[in-house]
């Protein structure tokens, strides 16, 4: 049930489909959401359209930075976070050649009837997806 913003300079070729496969495959393989749960606004961007320090906490950023913005149903633990913030950056890094220096991550967790996946309805008010349920469970 996650909701993907993702950010960049604009690039040749078809490199913002290509961010949002890492993306969301590493969305898949590290907080487990189910493969056909895709939900993502990929923009390109004009020379300073994306505003960034590019020294902040000692990180050298440059102009191939790619801004990610995860809203995600809250239940995840600390350490599947991390995980997803790795895997995120491993793919990029891997596959597209992104500097790991250049890659922005926010989530933000909302409770899970704050979601709408159509109908007007809140399809998890009342019934959490199997992942949630065994978190929510274990604390």
């Amino acid at each position: 049930m996650p909701f993907v913003r993702i950010s960049l300079y604009r690039r040749n070729g078809d490199i913002a489909r290509r961010v949002g496969d890492c993306v969301h495959r590493a969305m898949v393989e590290t907080v487990k959401i189910p493969e056909g749960d895709r939900f993502q606004v990929v923009t390109q961007h004009d020379p300073g359209e994306i505003v960034y320090d590019p020294s902040f906490l000692g990180i050298e950023r440059t102009d191939g930075i790619i801004v990610i913005q995860i809203t995600l149903a809250a239940g995840r633990s600390r350490e599947a976070k991390t995980a997803l913030y790795g895997g995120i950056v491993q793919l990029l890094s891997s596959e597209l050649d992104v500097r790991p220096e250049d890659v922005f991550i926010t989530l933000l967790e909302a409770p899970p009837e704050n979601f709408s996946f159509g109908n007007g309805e809140a399809q998890f008010a009342d019934r959490l997806p199997p992942h949630l349920r065994q978190a929510e469970q274990a604390s």
